[in-house]
Formats: structure tokens, C-alpha cells, sequence
């Protein structure tokens, strides 16, 4: 391998190379930062030799140091699909997210390396405390901006990397990675919590072939976790491109708004407003949606949270935060969908 994947691997040198700095970085120091399992980050403090327009910090991500995590990356490209939406997409589609500095990945599609813009003093959500729907807005709004950008567009079939078909990896995983989380959760979540699971193992083919409303770019891991507020909230930032594919817009909404808001009272209440929002802030990017179609996709897609927390869960290196965030991203979406009649729909 030609770069580093691992701030203990890079030189200053190559990393003042990357930032068009050549020769100008006397070094650096790396502290860890995030909560994600699939990838691990650090931030980059950068000594420079003389005043300068480079940055003072950025953002490095690497591949996992579970082997487990970096497994399961490979078999659904996950490392492919962020180093390509920074090389490829984010610069025109008009979604807030950090600046790729510099961004390389291996043949085998495990080794990578991505140098992204320091956003601090934006802080990363917390996904257990949860965030109610006046906190979601500016996330609703960044969500917007992404599902409009190549809105039922002939692109999305002609990416190779986006259009990656997992179903039959899914079919063949989910049913066993169920009984493991079921198993491990038992003491934790209500059995009509669990029971959903069962529900959706039931439907499994019918839940993974549906074709959606309208079919867009979709972030696949929309919660706050994975999201950067600015520090009065009124901003944010999307981040963790590792889920992106082809698929329902209003579905990544539901799957937003049902993990964050932690009340089921109070999310019930938000479904239809932050709908509605999402609805309207399409219509303002130039978008036609066709409103009743895609509340059946909303409807289903509550689903989805569930659907990642199992899948994921039982796939990356387990932690104590990480037990209990899974069983949060099961337990609350697993109340909207009981509440939207989600598998009733399917």
C-alpha cells in the first residue's frame, strides 16, 4: 500500500504533501474522536513551520481496528462508498458536510485513507439523549438538499459503487443476526420491541424489493450520531458516508426522526410535521413529490432503524455505549413503526 491508514503511519511530510503544504509541516499530534464502529478518526493538530493559510486542525479517517468492523466494510463497501461520494459527489450537491482534503482507498477495498476538514466547534449529536423535532430542522432541511440532488435521476443507476446490489448478503444474514440480537436484548427490550424483528424476518423479501415513490440518493445511517450541530444548533453538518445508496428519501427521513426523538408520545406527534417540512423544503429545490406516495414510504421506512440496528450490531466490535445506542436505534423506531402500521403497509 502506497499511504497511510493510520495517523501512526503518516509522516509529516506526506500529510503537509496532501494539504498543499509540501515541506511546510514540522508534525502533528492525533487524539480520537467520534463514536462511530465502522471506521475509526482522529483529529489532527498540525505544527506548521511559519504562519500560514493551511488549517490548524483536520479530521482523519481510517479503517476500523476491529477486524470484525473492517470485515463487514468489506463485504458491503462500505469504505468504497465514503471515499467515493467525497471524490464524486459532495462538492456538487450542495449538502452541508466537511471538505475532503485528500482521499485514497485500496484494491481490496479496506485500506483507505480520508483527510477531511476540522468543523469544531460543531459537535457531534448524541444519539441516547436524543433530539426533539425542533433540534431535527436543520437536519431535515440537509436531508432535503441530498434526496434532491439526483431526485429519480438516470445517474443513480450508473454508478457502479452506488448502485452495489447487497440484497442477497441481506437475505442471507439477516434472519440469523435477528435470533443473535433477540437473544441479546432479551433483558433490555419489551417483547413487542423484539417481536417486530420477527415481523420483519417474516417480510424480509417484501420489505428489501419494494420500490420506492420516488428513488434518490439516500444517506442510510441518517441520526444524530452521524450528524455535526453548530454549536447554537441553528446548523449542521452531515457526516459518516459509509451507508450511501439508491433509495427512499422519505424512508432516510423516517429513519431520522424515529431514532432521535426519544419520547414515543412526542415522536408520534412529529411524524406528520417533520413530513410535511421535508415536503416542502424538496418543493423549494425544485421538486415535484407526490405527497401520498411517499408517506407509504415513510410509513415503511420506520422500519429501517430497527433494520440497522440488528444488522449493524451484531457485525461490529461490540462496546458498552454501543449496546445500549443499538438498543436505542431498535427500541424507538420500533415504536413508530408500531404506531404507522409499518408492517401492515408491507
Amino acid at each position: 500500500m502506497t499511504f497511510p491508514t493510520s495517523p501512526e503511519a503518516m509522516s509529516a511530510d506526506w500529510l503537509g504533501g496532501v494539504l498543499g503544504q509540501q515541506g511546510r509541516l514540522k508534525g502533528f499530534t492525533a487524539t480520537k474522536v467520534g463514536t462511530g464502529q465502522m471506521c475509526d478518526s482522529y483529529r489532527l493538530t498540525l505544527d506548521w513551520q511559519d504562519n500560514t493559510e493551511a488549517p490548524a486542525t483536520v479530521v482523519a479517517k481510517c479503517p476500523s481496528h476491529d477486524e470484525a468492523s473492517r470485515n463487514i466494510a468489506k463485504l458491503t463497501g462500505t469504505y468504497v462508498k465514503e471515499v467515493s461520494w467525497y471524490r464524486e459527489l459532495a462538492a456538487a450537491s450542495g449538502v452541508p458536510a466537511p471538505r475532503c482534503h485528500h482521499s485514497e482507498i485500496a484494491d481490496d477495498e479496506v485500506g483507505f485513507i480520508l483527510i477531511l476538514s476540522d468543523l469544531a466547534p460543531a459537535r457531534q449529536g448524541d444519539q441516547l439523549a436524543g433530539l426533539g423535532l425542533n433540534g431535527l430542522v436543520p437536519c431535515i432541511d440537509a436531508a432535503a438538499s441530498l434526496h434532491a440532488y439526483l431526485w429519480n435521476d438516470p445517474r443513480l443507476a450508473q454508478m457502479p459503487w452506488l448502485a452495489r446490489d447487497n440484497g442477497d448478503l441481506v437475505r442471507a444474514l439477516f434472519p440469523q443476526l435477528y435470533l443473535g440480537f433477540r437473544e441479546r436484548y432479551a433483558a433490555r427490550l419489551a417483547p413487542e420491541i423484539l417481536d417486530v424483528g420477527a415481523g420483519i424476518v417474516a417480510q424480509l423479501d417484501a420489505y428489501l424489493s419494494r420500490e420506492p415513490a420516488a428513488r434518490a440518493l439516500v444517506h442510510g445511517d441518517l441520526r444524530i450520531d452521524n450528524i455535526l450541530f453548530a454549536p447554537d444548533g441553528d446548523a449542521c453538518w452531515l457526516v459518516d458516508w459509509q451507508t450511501l445508496g439508491r433509495g427512499s428519501g422519505a424512508a432516510d427521513l423516517a429513519y431520522l426522526v424515529g431514532t432521535s426523538i426519544a419520547d414515543p408520545l412526542e415522536r408520534a406527534a412529529a411524524d406528520r410535521p417533520a413530513f410535511d417540512h421535508w415536503i416542502a423544503a424538496l418543493r423549494a429545490r425544485g421538486i415535484a413529490p407526490d405527497p401520498p406516495a411517499l408517506w407509504d414510504d415513510y410509513r415503511i421506512g420506520a422500519l429501517s432503524g430497527y433494520f440497522m440496528a440488528v444488522f449493524a450490531s451484531m457485525n461490529v466490535e461490540r462496546t458498552d455505549r454501543g449496546d445500549e445506542m443499538f438498543a436505542v436505534m431498535a427500541e424507538r423506531p420500533a415504536r413508530q413503526a408500531l404506531a404507522l402500521g409499518s408492517l401492515d403497509l408491507l
